[in-house]
């Protein structure tokens, strides 16, 4: 770690850094400057926090996306390219986060004319939060010999095979709608027209969260930095530690897609239908990248859609809000990356202090959307205009159709109508 610093800072004068005493490894005394996408609706905390990762001696460019909120750390749609350093925080605590949609060739008449079947579907199909099912079906992941072969893995092994195919709490969904596919010369190979769709949106849930509290704390202790820049503390990966949270890392990522695709298998079994196709992607991770001069970089992209030149993906609206199917243009100054949602407006406890559930209800009724399970942090209304967030971002991705949500399940009790 130390010569890996040593190392860094030899290319960056001295002018350039401060040294606080007692508080730590230096930052830069001015932040590399940083793209911001729809920077009208971004919260000054957000901005402050990419500014703080921006001064880190290993970083080597960052980009802010139009649905970017505080978080920890890097902020919530904070993209930050390193130099052979991974930051647990940069990728986040819900490791591995992802979108998952299956589109069937079948007629979106079946969310009328079977709308009491889907939602029974959900219910007896989707777990959410503290709720798992009884008898986990298996998953080849659970045997990676990596549960063997690193400590905090095999600790975790157990709790991974009781939560496998189920959904975190919070903005964690899973949901029937129609996808409507606008560009005819899509790689999905399906012809422009309406089909009917599900579309999750969990993560690793235990493992990750464990993961992530691993080896940040130990990044922090290895790595300390001001306070302000706590969070941000890294791994070198030229060091063991690195490599192990590298390893934990995308093992999580593996389980979050196996939750993923145990959910959408359960799905068609309910629908007696294959999908004509899927995509999916993750949204919390680090992946190697090259830059635009072709070295290395390690590329954190927290709650942002990967989006080079030719990628797929998938960015939700609200419950009510359509969300889109999106092809990647590979622009550099995002660091190929596209926002992951429409980002929030206000916190959950904002939220619920100042909605009013009879209120959000009869919203979503009119969009013509039935809600099973959540809450007023989950309001529409908690989140920012979609379609603000994606015109903020046009240079940055192609959309190749759209979805909109009919039959919503997240967590909460299991009543339908939980908001009236």
């Amino acid at each position: 770690m130390k010569e890996h610093m040593k190392e860094n800072n030899a290319l960056i004068s001295e002018k350039e850094l401060v040294t606080p005493a007692d508080l730590g490894l230096p930052l830069r005394k001015t932040p590399y400057a940083y793209k911001v996408y729809g920077p009208k609706g971004i919260e000054q905390g957000a901005l402050d926090q990419m500014k703080i990762a921006m001064r880190l001696p290993i970083a080597t460019a960052g980009a802010l996306m139009p649905d970017a909120h505080q978080g920890y750390g890097l902020p919530i749609g904070g993209v930050l390219a390193t130099k052979n350093a991974v930051i647990p925080y940069g990728v986040g605590v819900d490791i591995g986060c992802r979108m998952c949609m299956t589109i069937y060739d079948i007629t979106d008449s079946m969310l009328h004319d079977r709308k009491k079947d889907l939602k029974k579907m959900l219910v007896r199909n989707t777990k959410f939060g503290r709720d798992t099912f009884k008898n986990p079906q298996d998953h080849e992941v659970l045997e990676n010999s990596l549960f063997d072969e690193i400590g905090v893995l095999r600790q975790l092994k157990d709790r991974a095979a009781q939560q496998i195919g189920s959904s975190g709490g919070g903005n964690h969904f899973v949901e029937f709608g129609i996808t409507e596919i606008e560009d005819q010369n899509n790689e999905l190979g399906l012809s422009m027209g309406r089909y009917l769709a599900v579309l999750s949106h969990s993560g690793s849930r235990g493992l990750g969260a464990s993961i992530a509290q691993y080896y940040t704390e130990l990044a922090m202790k290895h790595c300390k930095l001001p306070y302000e820049a706590r969070h941000l503390a890294w791994l070198d990966l030229d060091t063991e530690l690195g490599q192990e949270y590298w390893l934990a890392m995308h093992l999580a990522g593996a389980y979050a897609s196996a939750c993923h695709h145990q959910i959408h298998e359960r799905m068609a079994v309910g629908l007696r239908a294959t999908p004509v196709t899927m995509i999916e992607n993750h949204h919390n991770f680090a992946w190697k990248e090259k830059d635009s001069n072709g070295e290395e970089i390690i590329v954190h992209r927290k709650g942002a859609t990967p989006a080079g030149r030719g990628a797929l993906g998938i960015i939700p609206g609200s419950m009510t809000a359509a969300g889109y199917i999106v092809r990647g243009k590979g622009n550099q100054a995002s660091i190929n990356s596209a926002s992951h949602g429409a980002g929030r407006a206000m916190s959950r406890t904002q939220a619920k202090r100042i909605l009013n559930k009879h209120v959000v209800a009869e919203h979503i009724s009119n969009a013509g959307v039935e809600v099973i399970g959540s809450g007023l942090d989950e309001a529409p209304m908690a989140y920012k205009d979609m379609r603000q967030v994606m015109e903020s971002q046009k240079s940055l991705i192609d959309i190749i159709g759209s979805f909109h949500p009919k039959i919503v399940r997240m967590c909460g009790d299991k009543k339908f109508h939980e908001l009236d």
